[in-house]
């Protein structure tokens, strides 16, 4: 049982996300060392930072992949993985997790894909398990999914029959198909080689554009400065610096900032 800070006091839109306070650790090794961030609902945020920084870990404490060690994440208000009873946060059973992750979309560095099952069955699945949606429903709608990511025939494929590329724009179509309120990205293009980097990217840059809250983990810089509305770089498990493209990336004011961007550009 977490002790319960004070709660927003009202909704202010589809897909805000708060993280406040929030604390994780592994044994001795504090990996988020007092998270604050407020992202407003249809932005693009985009977290910079070098390798053991806690970007995925902070991904991942959004989704309740992680429980925090103290603190709490909101979107549009409603505590995720909790329940707030008094003066107290209780964890929330497994399957009321289940059904809060279904509006926050995952795409994962590694795809993440059901080898045995269809890309088409990839896509129905959550949406008709976890969330009792109609099947009949659920596949129109995945067939236009998989036609806007450029895979319309690629639906009755297995996911080991595809490049890399295609997977990654299948993981992107599979955590729009539960309509998510917020799509977290993990890195999504480090797994892929260098020729079929672009063609992910082109897929995230188009969803950019569509007003859906997005959190985008990326070495990509100069994608980030295309697409992104808010840029925060963090650092040893701590916000360093955040702000618009144009400040982070082109006049930081933190040493440390600046001292990654000398090293990536």
């Amino acid at each position: 049982m977490t002790a319960a800070p004070a709660l927003p006091a009202t909704r202010t839109g589809v897909g805000r996300i708060e993280v406040h306070d929030v604390h994780k650790s592994y044994g001795t090794l504090e990996v988020l060392a007092g998270i604050d961030l407020d992202l407003a609902p249809g932005t693009v945020t985009v977290v910079l930072g070098p390798s053991g920084s806690g970007k995925s870990t902070l991904l991942r404490v959004i989704n309740h992949l992680e429980r925090v060690d103290r603190g709490f994440v909101a979107i549009d208000g409603d505590i995720i993985g909790y329940r707030r009873r008094g003066d107290a946060l209780r964890e929330l059973k497994e399957k009321d997790v289940l059904r809060q992750r279904t509006g926050i979309g995952f795409v994962f560095q590694s795809f993440n894909l059901f080898p045995h099952l269809t890309v088409l069955e990839n896509l129905v699945e959550a949406p008709v398990s976890a969330q009792g949606r109609p099947r009949a429903e659920v596949e129109v709608e995945a067939r236009a999914l998989l036609a806007r990511v450029g895979l319309a025939d690629k639906a009755d494929a297995r996911p080991r029959q595809l490049s890399g590329g295609q997977q990654q724009r299948v993981a992107i179509a599979r955590a729009l198909a539960t309509r998510p309120r917020v799509l977290l990205f993990d890195e999504p293009t480090s797994a892929l080689d260098p020729e079929l980097v672009g063609e992910v990217l082109d897929v995230i840059a188009d969803l950019a554009r569509t007003g859906t809250t997005m959190l985008v983990v990326t070495h990509e810089i100069g994608f980030a400065r295309g697409i992104a509305d808010h840029v925060v770089f963090m650092d040893a498990g701590r916000v360093v610096e955040q702000g618009p493209p144009a400040q982070v990336l082109d006049a930081p004011t933190h040493p440390r900032t600046r001292a990654f961007l000398d090293k990536v550009l």
